[in-house]
């Protein structure tokens, strides 16, 4: 593979108690490491404890979470969202890590691994898909989806069927490769304005 390795973010969405984001993150973070062409940073929003009142002054907890995660955030050439779905959409967690920055997120690809119920998360993707859009990012088509996660991993968190999830998350790499690296040349050549 030509060119330096894709800065990816992976991020998990989700803060809640029991959650299950930690699981298909961990996976995909690891199937990415054996892509070969990203370097991989997992942003876990619950250990980054954003502030959840936007504010331009966000208090010295508030300061010390975002200069935590924000450099990271800008230095990603990609991101991979772990998202569930809840109540048809995406967690409110997520919507506060994606309010916090703007220029983070300009002119670079993002992809979705979702999980959930029937839907597999697929409700909360479409729904991030608009959001992103309005932040100048960029969505890739491809994603990875499980549908009744938890049935969907076996007790030491590995998928029950590899090969199936295997070969859409390699899609959606090659995806965000691509994109990571061709926006990354266009905003060396030429810095993308909003």
């Amino acid at each position: 593979m030509s060119g330096s390795p894709v800065q990816l973010a992976v991020i998990v969405g989700s803060t809640r108690d029991g959650r299950f984001g930690p699981t298909v993150a961990t996976w995909f973070a690891e199937h990415a490491r054996q892509h070969g062409d990203v370097k991989v940073d997992v942003i876990d929003l619950a250990e980054a404890r954003l502030p959840v009142h936007l504010s331009s002054e966000p208090g010295l907890e508030g300061a010390r979470a975002l200069a935590a995660v924000s450099p990271r955030l800008a230095a990603a050439d990609a991101f991979a969202v772990v998202t569930p779905e809840y109540n048809h959409s995406f967690p409110a967690s997520l919507k506060n890590a994606i309010d916090w920055h703007f220029t983070e997120w300009q002119a670079k690809p993002v992809g979705f691994v979702s999980y959930g119920g029937i839907s597999g998360g697929l409700r909360a993707v479409e729904h991030l898909r608009q959001v992103f859009a309005e932040l100048h990012a960029v969505t890739v088509r491809e994603t990875v989806s499980f549908h009744g996660a938890s049935s969907q991993f076996d007790e030491a968190g590995r998928p029950t069927d590899p090969a199936t999830c295997g070969a859409a998350a390699t899609k959606l790499l090659d995806q965000l490769v691509w994109w990571g690296r061709a926006l990354r040349s266009a905003r060396a050549e030429q810095p993308y304005a909003a």
